[in-house]
């Protein structure tokens, strides 16, 4: 009896044995929902990136490919292109002194956009981080001149620096202190420089907006801690805010550098790159070629020549500063 009983449990506990038929029957089913998961996911990426890559290309890819085609011809924008010259159109403008003075001012502009931006954005940034009233308020004041139109801030300040009549000069004449004669933008002395500041306070609202949001990450039990240990407020900032905020410090540098390489329209409104080049930068050389004095060969080969020290100091700047960050991020 015992042994029927352990039979009969035996057996409910044995499973019927698998199919082999069933089994070769559903892997081709799977490897064909699997194939068409892929295709969708590839249709997908096709429907969301085509127009974006369409736009890249029409508005990228062939205005650079122009603009290298124009720098080996002679033209004056009428007719074909049909006088060749080769590389005669870079080495005019790798020998014209007005290109000299320009690559310097343009280069001026970088370094001092970083030189005046970086110590006030981080200024500006720990004072804003602080508990205080009307803390948004102040946060929005900060950040109206970046998002207010180029042309906008730059008519605005080309009317406040008038000589003689501008806002600025009569406050200043009524104090007593000495102005130029033909105003901040029209002395050559004063013009580039100038410029410069209207740039900072244009553009200083990006690096407090990004150190801002960097220094609102970092853990507050970092602070506690350096506060147990008798840190002051300041060591508190040398020893924790700063080394948190570098990788935030070295992409708003970059993206300072590509922008104020490509800068032009500020420059255009306030002074057109005058009085006589003062303020001049590649952009305005090129565009002065090219609209003004129908030399388009020599505008292409200047915008390629831009192009080429834009994506030479990126590279630069990638393989120099930014390469530690991109491998701690992908670790």
């Amino acid at each position: 009896m015992t042994d029927a009983i352990t039979g009969s449990a035996g057996g409910a506990s044995e499973a019927p044995p698998a199919d082999p038929g069933s089994t070769d029957v559903a892997r081709p089913q799977v490897r064909r929902s699997r194939r068409r998961d892929n295709w969708r996911k590839r249709a997908e990426i096709v429907f969301f990136v085509t127009p974006a890559l369409a736009l890249f290309v029409l508005f990228v890819i062939v205005p650079v490919l122009t603009a290298v085609q124009m720098s080996v011809y002679r033209w004056k924008g009428f007719g074909p292109l049909e006088d060749f010259v080769g590389l005669g159109n870079y080495t005019s403008v790798l020998t014209d002194d007005d290109f000299h003075e320009a690559l310097a001012h343009t280069m001026t502009i970088v370094v001092g956009s970083i030189i005046l931006q970086l110590p006030l954005g981080l200024a500006v940034a720990l004072l804003l981080n602080r508990r205080m009233r009307g803390q948004g308020l102040l946060r929005m004041i900060v950040f109206v001149p970046f998002v207010l139109s180029e042309v906008i801030a730059g008519v605005i300040w080309f009317q406040l620096l008038q000589p003689r009549y501008g806002v600025l000069d009569t406050l200043m004449g009524s104090v007593g202190l000495p102005v130029p004669e033909q105003g901040w933008l029209g002395d050559s002395d004063f013009a580039l420089w100038t410029v410069l500041i209207v740039l900072t306070w244009k553009y200083l609202g990006l690096p407090i907006l990004l150190f801002l949001a960097g220094m609102q990450s970092i853990p507050d039990e970092l602070y506690e801690s350096a506060q147990l240990d008798g840190a002051s407020w300041w060591q508190a900032q040398r020893n924790i805010t700063f080394p948190l905020l570098g990788p935030t410090m070295r992409t708003w540098a970059f993206l300072s550098m590509i922008g104020s390489l490509q800068q032009f329209d500020m420059v255009w409104v306030l002074t057109h790159g005058g009085p006589a080049g003062a303020t001049s930068t590649i952009v305005t050389f090129l565009i002065n070629e090219g609209t003004e004095r129908y030399n388009f060969g020599i505008a292409g080969a200047a915008s390629v020549i831009l192009f080429v020290i834009a994506l030479t100091m990126a590279i630069a700047y990638q393989r120099l500063f930014l390469r530690r960050d991109t491998r701690e991020a992908g670790r």
